[in-house]
């Protein structure tokens, strides 16, 4: 019986068992990868150096990028580093570091995408007092909350979960080192201690959910309650992106932490953790700059200013 002081590195959960698969998948992977970072990249430069997108909207845009760019990049190159080297380690202090990383990026872009409901909701319901309401300096100290909730939750969840004494090996089935997978190594009991931590994510998650959710009901409220079609179309072309983005990262997170235990499996466990690591950063540049006509003239600029140069 092993124990978390004996251990120095976990095995991940590999992606193929052939070696034609394993490259197959490194392929796909890197494909993924090399579009998330181009995308957000992007973003990126469009938002810091054009004068035109500097709205409040922007400006969470610009820290959305930046989470989605760290959360992809905290869990996948070591994937595919794995495939294609055909090895399944990881260190023990690397694990902790991907899961402190990855809890912290994707928690605070939960809270950012909050944020960015309320942004939402200001700007149809409340459009007369938006200047005052979502200021710089607001924009400034909402960004910030966002990202110390996902670092404060970071440091309980990695506290608790590499305090746990893990008896059951060091074998975790999933691609990178999930919470989840790592808790089926601890103790029978040890995982008991999580329960705080858990109690804490879960009012966090359930908080901002129930924001969101109320903040669109006024926002759709409001917009059904326009005379213009064009006035509608304005607002639902300013909203409908962040909805999309919203519903695609809760919906995939839910699908991976609510399912049954007995539906569990290491297949499942994979394809799940894929449409909420991979999915989302890869999306979620074409899913904002779609409806956003300055983004989208920004983007083509730069892009043709990239060929041509």
């Amino acid at each position: 019986m092993s124990n978390s002081s004996s251990i120095t590195e976990f095995l991940l959960l590999a992606f193929a068992d052939t070696r034609e698969l394993q490259l197959l998948h490194f392929g796909l992977f890197l494909g993924i990868y090399l579009a998330a970072l181009l995308g957000n990249g992007l973003i990126l430069t469009a938002v810091a150096c054009h004068h035109r997108l500097h709205t409040p909207m922007d400006f969470f845009l610009l820290n959305l990028a930046l989470l989605d760019l760290g959360c992809i990049s905290t869990t996948l190159p070591k994937a595919m580093a794995n495939a294609l080297w055909d090895t399944r380690a990881i260190s023990y202090q690397g694990c902790a570091a991907q899961v402190f990383l990855f809890v912290f990026l994707l928690g605070a872009e939960y809270s950012l995408l909050t944020v960015m409901s309320y942004d939402c909701y200001v700007a149809i319901c409340k459009p007369l007092h938006y200047g005052s309401l979502v200021g710089s300096r607001a924009c400034g100290q909402m960004a910030a909350a966002a990202w110390a909730s996902g670092f404060l939750n970071a440091v309980l969840h990695t506290a608790t979960t590499f305090s746990l004494p893990l008896c059951q090996g060091n074998a975790v089935d999933q691609f990178f080192c999930e919470i989840p997978q790592i808790l089926k190594l601890s103790c029978s009991d040890a995982y008991l201690r999580e329960v705080g931590a858990l109690v804490f994510s879960v009012s966090l998650v359930s908080g901002c959910f129930v924001f969101i959710v109320l903040s669109y009901v006024q926002i759709f409220r409001a917009v059904l309650r326009m005379p213009s079609e064009q006035g509608q179309h304005k607002a639902f072309s300013t909203c409908l992106p962040h909805l999309a983005g919203v519903s695609l990262l809760v919906s995939t997170i839910m699908v991976a932490y609510l399912k049954p235990p007995s539906d569990s499996s290491p297949s499942l466990d994979l394809v799940v953790a894929v449409l909420y690591v991979v999915v989302p950063p890869a999306v979620n540049p074409l899913i904002y700059s779609m409806r956003n006509q300055d983004l989208k003239a920004t983007l083509k600029k730069l892009i043709l200013v990239v060929i041509f140069t």
